[in-house]
């Protein structure tokens, strides 16, 4: 009995708290493909530019107080964590003063994110303030990722670095499916 309840409880969370619903508006635009989980945060969602084809899975944050920007077909996985601004440095600085600061303080990292057209953010990723990701790139479970990288990077660690090209995967699977490439094409080389 107890196994049963237990199924048909999770069952009912699933369906009513953790349902992906396809349908977002960003920047008053209707996105009818883009899906947001509704365990994620977002901070200063008036700040956050989707582009339609997006997805956003579970138990994420976004921190869009300065600009976060996910270019078509973007997935973010699990557990991701996208922030536009950091105060670990001012907030060492000055102590107890920062609440009282005028201003911004110093040691105080503000900047916009923009992930490009059909990345993939992996899951436990964390990508920093003033981050900037090429279209199709890919960022590797766990990797703190903070810069600006090239179109079809792929990137691991942390710090994050440049550890391949997500073309060399990509050719493979085009060579054993050549009717993908018109599609493949059609955002990898528009420019």
């Amino acid at each position: 009995m107890k196994a049963w309840l237990n199924r048909w409880r999770r069952k009912l969370v699933q369906a009513l708290l953790f349902r992906r619903v396809f349908g977002e508006r960003s920047q008053g635009q209707w996105r009818p493909h883009t899906r947001v989980s509704p365990s994620t945060c977002i901070e200063h969602a008036e700040k956050l530019v989707l582009a339609d084809h997006v997805f956003i899975g579970h138990f994420c944050f976004i921190d869009a107080s300065q600009g976060v920007t996910l270019d078509e077909g973007v997935q973010i996985t699990s557990h991701v964590a996208i922030v536009s601004h950091s105060s670990h440095r001012a907030l060492r600085l000055l102590g107890r003063a920062y609440v009282e600061q005028h201003g911004v303080p110093p040691g105080y990292v503000a900047a916009p994110v923009r992930i490009g057209a059909y990345s993939f953010i992996g899951p436990h990723s964390v990508i920093e303030a003033g981050t900037t990701l090429g279209r199709g790139s890919l960022v590797r479970a766990g990797s703190v990722v903070r810069g600006a990288y090239p179109d079809f990077a792929v990137l691991a660690g942390n710090p994050a670095e440049v550890v391949g090209d997500t073309r060399d995967g990509d050719a493979k699977w085009l060579a054993d499916h050549p009717e993908l490439r018109a599609h493949y094409d059609a955002w990898a080389q528009d420019k």
